[in-house]
């Protein structure tokens, strides 16, 4: 099937999907035991008869939860994902406010993750069982093994507190203006209006996070290509092109890494996945104003609305990640083109 059938007809399935996922979160997000009036208004509200029907009336919790969906999934066709109880603006609006910053933080320690993990891979199924591969390996095992938080609060201990060669939490010192908002992330908009100091100070918050981030990541894509270069190198095609004389650098970039990148692609776009979903824990303890900080602040009021738009982000994120996984198997592999 040529690539851009597959394309169209993948996007044309991502529909009912969506309406799937919307469908469960509802379900799910109104059959947790919690009251959200109880957890938005006071205790002085709660006993005003008059102040609970407008609070219900004013967010359709006077409803039949089945009219409530429809209701919801009538405005979500429209484009409204609906107005947060806890901000008291369009859910939209918030949206688009937050991900900017975890698309950067996410991009950065995808970048950082995947370079540190193929080179450590790669080295470590070339030189197997000397000292090169016993560090990759130990590195590897550090970056899966260790907690995120307790990463987070050993970075900041050592490089913000102790050295003080790295700034701490934030996107930017509070001395420093943030850039005219174009895409919403601070290294590129500052770059954009040619504003190099709050690009040095921008790119110097990223550093922490996103290489607390990109720990697991790394850990994980250094196994993934050690294993598959151990089985490509083993591989008749591989002895076949050394035999042909082709230098060994060749040999490992064209013919062994390109087919053991099948498996490392996958690993690499559910990590990309997950971290664009939002890194609760890690933007929390850097304060950084991201995916996972706001689900954290509607889940705790118990904001059905923000909780909703959430949710359909994040499965919009891991399909649209699956499709571009896909596609890369198409480029990467020939053999899928002609099926």
């Amino acid at each position: 099937m040529p690539l851009y059938l597959y394309v169209l007809r993948r996007l044309i399935v991502m529909i009912p999907m969506l309406i799937g996922i919307t469908l469960v979160s509802f379900i799910i997000g109104h059959a947790v035991p919690a009251d959200p009036i109880a957890a938005n208004l006071s205790q002085r509200a709660m006993s005003d008869p008059t102040v609970v029907a407008a609070f219900k009336a004013e967010w359709g919790l006077d409803q039949p939860v089945p009219v409530q969906y429809l209701v919801y999934v009538s405005n979500l066709v429209q484009g409204n994902l609906g107005r947060s109880i806890r901000s008291r603006r369009p859910v939209l609006d918030d949206l688009k406010a937050y991900l900017p910053a975890t698309f950067e933080l996410a991009t950065t320690a995808t970048v950082i993750g995947v370079a540190a993990g193929l080179v450590l891979g790669v080295l470590s199924a070339v030189f197997r069982n000397s000292w090169l591969d016993y560090i990759a390996r130990f590195v590897s095992l550090i970056g899966i093994s260790s907690p995120v938080f307790w990463l987070a609060l050993i970075a900041l201990l050592v490089f913000y507190v102790r050295l003080r060669w790295l700034p701490g939490l934030g996107r930017l010192d509070s001395t420093i203006p943030a850039p005219p908002t174009v895409t919403g992330l601070f290294t590129v908009d500052s770059l954009l209006v040619g504003d190099w100091r709050a690009f040095s100070n921008a790119f110097r918050h990223l550093i922490l996070p996103s290489m607390v981030l990109a720990s697991y990541s790394m850990g994980l894509i250094t196994r993934i290509t050690r294993a598959s270069m151990l089985e490509s190198l083993t591989q008749d095609y591989v002895r076949t092109a050394r035999s042909k004389g082709l230098r060994e650098l060749v040999v490992l970039r064209r013919h062994a890494l390109r087919n053991a990148l099948i498996p490392v692609i996958t690993v690499i776009g559910l990590s990309y996945g997950n971290l664009l979903s939002g890194a609760v824990l890690t933007e929390t303890i850097f304060a950084w104003p991201g995916i996972g900080r706001y689900a954290f602040q509607a889940s705790s009021t118990l904001d059905f609305p923000a909780i909703m738009g959430v949710s359909i982000l994040i499965a919009f994120i891991f399909i649209v990640v699956n499709l571009m996984v896909d596609v890369l198997y198409h480029i990467v592999d020939p053999r899928l083109r002609t099926r």
